[in-house]
């Protein structure tokens, strides 16, 4: 089907795109708005270090694990009926967080705005696959839905700053309010509702096995990023894994399963979540080294190294709003690559620099060719998906973008630990006090921490090998970056190099029987079938 042979979207589409906007942004601006909130809500609660943790945590730990049950049940009860449910639940959840009276009710009301937080990506990318059924017009929806989250992390620390001066704590909460309530009164007029008629009950024992997989995974490799090899943290890795391979297990035997692992069979599907997950894990490792580096070795303050990751947040909104005209040019296959490209010398530079500057400008750029990666990829995860499926689908895109970057930070944050510990090992002073050498050996940040009130002449001594080994540490994580980045690059030339630009018809075997036997020969050819066999269900299926 080609993009003259579908309904295009109109009037009424476009506002329903709007409305969409008003969550999609409120996830990441919630996000942001906390970090600055934080050490006031902390003082006037009284809350703990542990207690600020799990304040932070659990909104983030709920939200990816419940992404997949709520993907599955809008496919099955509707996917607007449970976005106004989920808007209903985290405007109330946002009123209980701003009036909270101890750390345990925020704790309490962070919980329930990750659960409700869980509904919203999942209904909203599903809703778009309905409304917008014009290859050209869902790219450039996809687009738009995309920056937003990059647009609420750029106005999330400025109007959360401007909150937090002139009202307390709490207000940053009460936000969303006003944005959740206006989705309730325009959603029913401009919304479309769709659900799976021929959808089964949920599998209650599957939502419990991916729930004890999910979350056990996902904090254990929090903390292991956070606090280093540690039982507690090991251990919830194993178990989470233990349960995701009794999950998996049952998706295979049942007839109506949570997640379909049926769509992991299109190889275009799988290559894309792929190179999401893989991109996003690059970003967090990235992002986490680039921060420190700004405020331990380039003495930046906390805001003023927020401030210096604007341009890339700016830079990626504008990628993520001109990219879809370029995808009706280009294939997608060598317009993701082809930034894939740019990320990976960007990543390259950062192996070799020492500077703030150069920092901040490349992160902009890696922003920047990053996004059609995740602009085009959440197009082409929803397209090659069943209409049906495109709760499920949306749902494990979001969790390529959620877990990519937890494992990022614990899995290559750890090797870039291992770098700095092992090149500051043996250069700091001798005469420096056991507990100054030991936290210097630790990391970069207990080096500062322990000779904060020292004299000058130990200070010097024993930041300066520190920065050095720090900044070593940056070049490894970006170095094992730009790797993984260009084997991205190479799996999504070879895997949907098939793909034409959006909008326009795959050639025809008969009018390219040249290009038809190559791809009859190559390592790709059970993937066509299990597209063709996926047209069947969806005439879109085969193109972005």
């Amino acid at each position: 089907m080609t993009s003259g042979e579908t309904t295009k979207a109109g009037r009424r589409e476009w506002l329903g795109l709007a409305v969409l906007a008003l969550p999609t942004f409120l996830v990441s601006f919630d996000i942001f708005v906390l970090l600055l909130a934080l050490p006031q809500l902390s003082a006037d609660l009284g809350a703990d270090s542990n207690e600020q943790l799990w304040i932070m945590d659990i909104y983030g730990f709920l939200l990816a694990g419940f992404l997949l049950t709520m993907g599955t049940l809008g496919d099955r009860i509707g996917r607007r009926k449970l976005l106004l449910i989920g808007a209903t639940v985290f405007g109330v959840a946002s009123a209980t967080a701003a009036f909270s009276t101890s750390p345990e009710m925020l704790i309490a009301a962070r919980a329930l705005l990750g659960v409700a937080g869980a509904t919203l990506a999942p209904s909203t990318l599903a809703l778009i696959s309905t409304m917008f059924r014009d290859d050209k017009q869902r790219a450039g929806a996809i687009g738009i839905w995309g920056g937003m989250f990059t647009l609420g992390a750029i106005i999330g620390p400025i109007l959360g700053g401007f909150m937090l001066q002139t009202f307390w704590w709490g207000s940053v909460f009460l936000l969303g309010i006003p944005a959740m309530v206006l989705l309730l009164v325009a959603g029913p007029a401009v919304l479309p509702e769709f659900r799976d008629t021929k959808a089964g009950r949920v599998d209650l024992p599957s939502v419990a096995l991916s729930l004890a997989g999910i979350l056990p995974l996902i904090y254990g490799v929090k903390e292991l990023a956070r606090a280093g090899w540690e039982p507690l943290p090991l251990a919830a890795v194993l178990v989470g894994l233990l349960f995701g391979t009794l999950f998996i297990r049952r998706q295979r035997r049942l007839s109506d399963p949570l997640v379909d692992l049926s769509l992991f069979s299109n190889g275009s599907f799988s290559a894309t979540l792929g190179g999401m997950l893989t991109y996003s894990l690059v970003g967090g490792a990235t992002m986490l080294f680039a921060t420190q580096f700004f405020q331990l070795v380039g003495g930046l303050s906390t805001l003023e190294s927020g401030l210096a990751m604007l341009p890339g947040m700016a830079a990626a909104t504008v990628a993520f709003a001109i990219t879809p005209g370029l995808a009706t040019k280009v294939r997608p296959a060598f317009l993701i690559a082809g930034g894939l490209l740019g990320t990976v010398i960007c990543m390259i530079v950062f192996t070799t620099t020492s500077s703030v500057t150069t920092l901040v400008v490349g992160f902009a750029v890696f922003s920047f060719c990053g996004a059609p990666m995740v602009a085009l990829g959440t197009n082409l995860v929803i397209a090659n998906a069943p209409m049906e499926k495109a709760g499920s689908a949306g749902s494990l895109a979001q969790m390529c973008n959620e877990f990519g970057s937890a494992l990022g930070i614990a899995l290559v944050g750890t090797i870039g630990s291992a770098v700095y510990r092992n090149q500051i090992d043996g250069s700091v002073p001798a005469d420096a006090p056991a507990g100054v050498a030991d936290a210097a050996r630790d990391s970069l940040a207990g080096a500062a921490a322990a000779v904060s009130d020292a004299p000058e002449r130990l200070r010097a001594a024993v930041l300066a090998p520190a920065q050095e080994a720090f900044t070593s540490s940056l070049h490894a994580v970006t170095g094992i970056g730009a790797v993984l980045l260009a084997a991205v690059a190479l799996l999504i030339v070879t895997k949907l190099r098939h793909v034409p630009p959006v909008g326009q018809e795959a050639p025809a075997a008969e009018d390219a029987p040249e290009a038809a036997a190559a791809e009859a020969t190559s390592e790709t050819a059970p993937e066509a079938a299990s597209e063709v066999s996926a047209d069947e269900r969806r005439p879109e299926v085969a193109k972005v």
